[in-house]
């Protein structure tokens, strides 16, 4: 996830471009770059085009501009959450093609870059960063024949993947284009001006009409018209503006009232982003090219370790059932800040995984060096390119939820689970413990998580009943059984973290060892039992909830008949195939702890006494 603004009009542009960027700094802030075009007092014909990019946050962007600030009235500007390459000046956008005529920002992944590159270095094209977007920008400049909204779109044709992109060239200086797929871009007009942005807020300091470009839509703005056309066709679309009647403030977050709610509504997207170029074409396969030179090391790995904290331990909990299930080998997994301190047995067979969402939290670092020093080869699942764990692993496997704003992790774990089934599928076919039907099988229902994930969100109506009933009380039980025995672990995090309402999350079978004493009419125990070969089990434990007087909240599959008779209240979540449960089962929890907290007026993004990254031991 990145920030990109576009600006073209009588303002100077580098203002109106990072304003915008201010507004939308919480979409990146790996590094930031500017690029206007400036005639000055010189001839059209001597137009110049000035970039100014620079690693770090748009403040030290900021500070150079102070010093040598651009001039122009037209621009494109952006803030980069990185995907590819490292966080850098070469690999901050904008980006510009051998011509040096042509500037272009991006924000998404382009599956095919690898081979459009490799064609383009053949053709003697000559490449400055390490990311993918710069292949755009060089098929644009290969196809520019005096005309850029031809280029752009011939160029756009031949790339997959998701991209938002903004481009401006020397040549035509009274034009700025936009086109998206997959990845979100609107445009604003203005008298005289017009605008490119991923999200509202970077706008509504200039204006509140925009247009909501569609998927495989671009987007030609002069400074007094705007025409929208289909990529593919070429055959210009009618749409309608919208008037938005947010205010800055309710803009940055798309008009949810906090960052955790817009973040678990980011889901289903962050879900689709995370498999990305991950699958094959005939969903066949899994494809992780970043493990390549672990290959031999995966061969004859007999145990794996995983290693996190918090709801990253509750991921890897998760991955051990997962990858046990389909790949036969041995997992265990523990919590960073004991792991090095128990003096682990691991040796050059073992593989040990690291779980982080910053990639900087200590006691993950501590264990990984830990394990490297007894031999072992470390894979990281980390949100942050760049970052210290990413560094000091042999791969890495990134989750692509973007920046993550609210304390209480949300669509970090959803992502978080994506790579770990992605990791349990690669590692079953290259061990060969799936036949080719089953892996196929379950690849195309790992597909369906995210529309699933938006089937959950349409309908909140249980979860809210709930929300208002038991907020005044003073604890929670969660119950959960094999996959989802770490949601009821994560579902109780939540509400603690949250709404510090005291709850405990169980396995199903260890309610009868002690938790039982607790059962009252007073006391809401949430039970996960979705569609499951411990359905049976789960059903037994809330009968005895029941029996008791207790006050049962169920998540449960679509279609089922007996959790309903024993509960007070059921979510229900679409039918899934088991192992990939946990990424659904978890989103009616998130929402429960979510309400909760509201109605307990609590501050939900920035929860007392806790902090996003835990950087210390």
């Amino acid at each position: 996830m990145c920030g990109i603004v576009g600006y073209i009009g009588e303002r100077n542009a580098q203002e109106v471009l990072i304003k915008g960027l201010r507004r939308l700094e919480y979409r990146g802030y790996d590094s930031a770059g500017i690029a206007t075009l400036d005639a000055g007092k010189k001839p059209k014909g001597n137009i110049s085009l000035q970039v100014k990019k620079c690693k770090g946050k748009l403040s030290t962007l900021r500070s150079m501009l102070e010093k040598r600030p651009l001039r122009g009235k037209i621009g494109i500007s952006h803030v980069r959450w990185a995907t590819h390459g490292i966080p850098n000046t070469s690999n901050a956008h904008p980006h510009w093609d051998c011509s040096g005529k042509i500037a272009l920002v991006h924000n998404g992944i382009i599956e095919n870059y690898e081979q459009l590159k490799e064609e383009l270095i053949r053709q003697g094209h000559l490449f400055r960063s390490q990311t993918d977007t710069e292949v755009i920008v060089h098929l644009i400049g290969r196809y520019y024949k005096g005309r850029l909204e031809e280029a752009v779109r011939k160029a756009l044709k031949q790339v997959r993947g998701a991209y938002a992109i903004a481009v401006i060239s020397k040549d035509e200086p009274d034009t700025l284009i936009g086109a998206r797929s997959g990845s979100p871009l609107i445009a604003g007009t203005a008298q005289g001006e017009g605008f490119l942005a991923s999200d509202i807020p970077a706008l509504l300091d200039y204006t509140n009409e925009v247009f909501l470009i569609d998927d495989g839509q671009m987007v030609v703005l002069t400074r007094n018209s705007v025409k929208i056309i289909d990529v593919q066709s070429g055959e210009k679309v009618r749409k309608e503006k919208v008037k938005i009647q947010w205010d800055v403030a309710q803009a940055e977050k798309e008009g949810y009232p906090h960052f955790m709610l817009k973040e678990i509504h980011e889901q289903p997207k962050a879900i689709r982003d995370t498999l990305m170029g991950r699958i094959s074409r005939r969903r066949d396969a899994v494809i992780l090219q970043e493990l390549a030179p672990l290959r031999k090391t995966l061969s004859c790995v007999n145990k794996i370790v995983i290693i996190s904290c918090g709801t990253a331990w509750h991921a890897g909990l998760v991955g051990k059932y997962t990858i046990e299930r389909l790949c036969r080998i041995p997992v265990e997994v523990d919590t960073s800040s004991e792991f090095r301190y128990r003096d682990p047995i691991i040796d050059k067979r073992t593989l040990v995984v690291a779980i982080s969402q910053s990639g900087e939290t200590a006691d993950t670092l501590a264990g990984m060096r830990e394990a490297k020093d007894k031999g072992a080869k470390i894979i990281s699942i980390c949100n942050v390119l760049g970052s210290s764990v990413t560094r000091e692993s042999q791969a890495v496997l990134y989750t692509h939820a973007g920046p993550e704003i609210a304390v209480a992790s949300t669509k970090a774990y959803t992502c978080q689970l994506i790579v770990l089934y992605l990791f349990a599928l690669y590692l079953a076919q290259a061990r060969k413990t799936l036949s080719g039907a089953r892996l196929k099988q379950l690849i195309r229902e790992l597909e369906r998580l995210p529309h699933s994930a938006e089937k959950i969100l349409k309908d909140k109506k249980v979860v809210l009943e709930c929300a208002r009933r038991y907020y005044k009380s003073f604890g929670f039980l969660y119950l959960g059984r094999a996959l989802n025995f770490p949601t009821a672990l994560e579902g109780a995090l939540k509400i603690k973290e949250i709404s510090y309402i005291h709850a405990e999350g169980y396995a199903g079978g260890e309610m009868k060892h002690g938790p039982i004493a607790l059962i009252n009419p007073h006391l809401p125990v949430v039970c996960v039992a979705p569609s499951s070969h411990v359905h049976d089990k789960m059903l037994s434990n809330i009968q005895e909830i029941k029996a008791r007087k207790g006050i049962v909240i169920s998540v449960a599959s679509a279609g089922d008949e007996l959790v309903p008779h024993h509960s007070n209240h059921v979510v229900y979540i679409p039918k899934v195939e088991e192992i990939f449960s946990p990424a659904l089962t978890v989103i009616p929890l998130q929402l429960l702890a979510y309400y909760i907290a509201v109605k307990r007026d609590c501050d939900v993004d920035q929860p007392k006494n806790l902090a996003k990254s835990v950087t210390v031991e």
